[in-house]
């Protein structure tokens, strides 16, 4: 399936890049920004056992907190130039443990809108090239209009 996305700001990927690396929780973690294309961004956090819950699998408060940059990230891409954006509400799924050398947030804008943007956000576990799916997140996220 592929979606065409009206993009509004043409700078769009610089604005998504310089706000990821502006986001302390994101080098705190050791994510990053692998790709932002207009409705999608993939965000990828590499193992490491600072981020790991008592069994050894990925803490699910990290397994969130890159799905839902990724989710923002994609609905940033298609707001208007200068506009902001906020998460105000995510569901998410935890189907598998999140075993594995990385994760990646693979986010898509599922209904681009005007104020509100919805996105699936889907995180895989990887352990070298063999991927599993161990998390789904719904998002809904804020466009914040550029003031004054």
């Amino acid at each position: 399936m592929t979606n065409s996305f009206k993009v509004l700001d043409p700078d769009y990927e610089t604005k998504a890049r310089a706000s990821f690396t502006s986001q302390g929780i994101m080098r705190l973690l050791g994510a990053t920004m692998r790709n932002v294309v207009p409705g999608r961004c993939i965000i990828d956090l590499p193992f490491n056992e600072n981020l790991t819950q008592q069994d050894g699998f990925f803490h699910a408060g990290a397994t969130s907190t890159i799905a839902d940059s990724a989710g923002g990230y994609a609905a940033l891409t298609l707001m208007p130039a200068g506009s902001r954006i906020l998460t105000v509400e995510f569901k998410i799924n935890l189907v598998a443990p999140a075993l594995g050398d990385r994760l990646s947030a693979q986010a898509t804008v599922v209904k681009p809108g005007k104020t509100l943007t919805v996105s699936t956000i889907d995180v895989f576990a990887y352990s070298g090239d063999n991927r599993k799916l161990c998390a789904i997140m719904q998002q809904t996220a804020i466009c914040i209009p550029q003031s004054g």
